[in-house]
C-alpha cells in the first residue's frame, strides 16, 4: 500500500468541545487507511494584514509551512450569521498570501458544515465554497454535508451514538478519500 494522503482538517470553531471539532475527530477515526487526517490549529493566527508581510508573524509561518505539507484540506465549520466564522476566513486569507504563494492552489477540498439547528450550516457551507473555488481548490460536490441537529450526534465520550449517523459520516469521508485520489492522480493537474 502506498503512503496515506495527508489531510489538513481545519475546524472553524475555537471551543475545545465544539460540535465541529467532535465531527472532525469522528472523521479522523472513520477515515480509510488511504488518508491520514490531522487538525491544523488556526486559533493562534494573527489577523491578516498585508502591511506585516515583511515581518511575518511566527503563527503565519507555522501555518503556511504546515499547510504546504498536506495533500488536501477538509473544512469542518459551524455557521455564524449565515456565513463562516471569522477565524476560518482569516486562516484562508493567511494561507492565500503573499500573492503567488498560496498554500491552497490545486489542493482537493471538502466542506462539512455543522449546526445544532435544522439547516445544517447551509449558508456557511456555500460561502466557504465560494472562497475555495477562487483559491483554485477543487471542492468535492457529493455527498453534500450539511449536518443539522448535531447536538444529538455524540455520547458523553464524544463518540457518534447513532449507527445511521456513523454510516453517513463514513460515506462522507470515504467519498472524500476517493475525491482526493481522483484529483491528485490527474496528470493534467
Amino acid at each position: 500500500m502506498s503512503k496515506p494522503r495527508k489531510i489538513a482538517v481545519l475546524v472553524g470553531s475555537l471551543r475545545e468541545a465544539s460540535l465541529s471539532r467532535k465531527v472532525a475527530q469522528a472523521f479522523a477515526r472513520l477515515a480509510p487507511d488511504t488518508l491520514s487526517l490531522s487538525i491544523v490549529e488556526i486559533g493562534d493566527l494573527a489577523l491578516y494584514n498585508e502591511d506585516i508581510e515583511g515581518d511575518v508573524p511566527e503563527s503565519w509561518r507555522r501555518f503556511r509551512n504546515e499547510m504546504r505539507d498536506h495533500d488536501a484540506a477538509l473544512f469542518v465549520t459551524p455557521e455564524y450569521n449565515r456565513s463562516v466564522p471569522g477565524l476560518l476566513k482569516n486562516a484562508i486569507d493567511v494561507g492565500s498570501r503573499p500573492y503567488g504563494s498560496s498554500v491552497w492552489a490545486g489542493k482537493p477540498a471538502g466542506v462539512v458544515s455543522v449546526s445544532p439547528g435544522g439547516l445544517g450550516g447551509f449558508g456557511a457551507n456555500h460561502h466557504l465554497r465560494q472562497s475555495l473555488v477562487f483559491l483554485d481548490m477543487p471542492v468535492m460536490q457529493q455527498p453534500e454535508a450539511y449536518l443539522g441537529g448535531a447536538g444529538g450526534f455524540f455520547d458523553a465520550q464524544g463518540e457518534v451514538k447513532v449507527e445511521g449517523t456513523r454510516k453517513f459520516f463514513a460515506t462522507i469521508i470515504e467519498s472524500f478519500a476517493a475525491w482526493v485520489e481522483r484529483i491528485l492522480a490527474d496528470p493534467e493537474r
